[in-house]
């Protein structure tokens, strides 16, 4: 249990795309094809408590982070407030679990899935390799971010329009130009807006500081475009029946 929770973790280090990182991703995949399942078989009440079972688990995940964060001596301001989207979209998630609210599954739909399916992808895990617990709160964390907003479209049979994709992206640019002035003043690193994570990460391959924010902005433009284009096809199909 010790090296379970260890600040100073002996084992092995994560290793991008490695066997146990492999694993987990296909068990995020796993989870989510079969709320497929859910919404062709599950009665009302059941629907209800998958909700309510992963507002637990996004609320007991990030309760037992911040724990442990606090209990090792190194919880910071600097670090540690939900500043980054993921951290933003845990807390967004449950609200719109709880309320079904439209509003909120509009960003988490484009920026939740967009920003933690990259996360699941390069995780910022450094030292903690499997089966450390920040490894698991990682991708318990991310992957119920994602799986938030697909219950909402497959389920609750929510979409998004184009309007939903154009407020998202002024939504993220505006919340991080507020994210760039929390950082002016205390000195964070935010969004890796300040500097790149010091983990591998997709912005290494767009570019030196300040460039890469730009770069990320158009993958993040062609990430949304690619989370819109099934609806699109079914718009274009409906379209042309008519």
């Amino acid at each position: 249990m010790g090296e379970f929770l260890a600040w100073n973790y002996t084992g092995e280090p994560f290793q991008l795309f490695s066997l146990s990182h492999l694993i987990t991703l296909s068990v995020v995949v796993l989870v989510n094809l079969s709320i497929i399942s859910l919404r062709r078989n599950a009665s009302l009440q059941a629907r209800r408590a998958f909700r309510y079972g992963l507002v637990a688990l996004l609320i007991l995940n990030e309760t037992a982070w911040h724990l442990w964060i606090w209990t090792t001596g190194n919880w910071t301001i600097q670090t540690m407030l939900p500043l980054h989207l993921c951290g933003l979209f845990v807390f967004l998630s449950t609200i719109m679990l709880i309320t079904k609210s439209y509003t909120i599954y509009e960003f988490a739909y484009f920026l939740g899935i967009g920003g933690a399916t990259q996360a699941l992808l390069t995780p910022n895990l450094g030292i903690y390799g499997f089966p450390h617990f920040r490894f698991f709160q990682t991708f318990i964390s991310h992957g119920s971010v994602v799986t938030a907003a697909i219950y909402m479209t497959v389920v609750e049979e929510y979409r998004p329009y184009w309007t939903s994709l154009l407020r998202a992206v002024v939504g993220a640019n505006l919340y991080m130009l507020l994210v760039g002035l929390v950082n002016a003043l205390i000195g964070s690193n935010y969004m890796f807006i300040a500097h790149k994570p010091d983990t591998p990460s997709l912005l290494d391959v767009l570019g030196p500081w300040p460039w890469y924010i730009l770069s990320a902005e158009a993958v993040g433009l062609a990430v949304g475009l690619l989370l819109y284009l099934p609806f699109a096809l079914q718009d274009w199909k409906a379209q042309s029946v008519v």
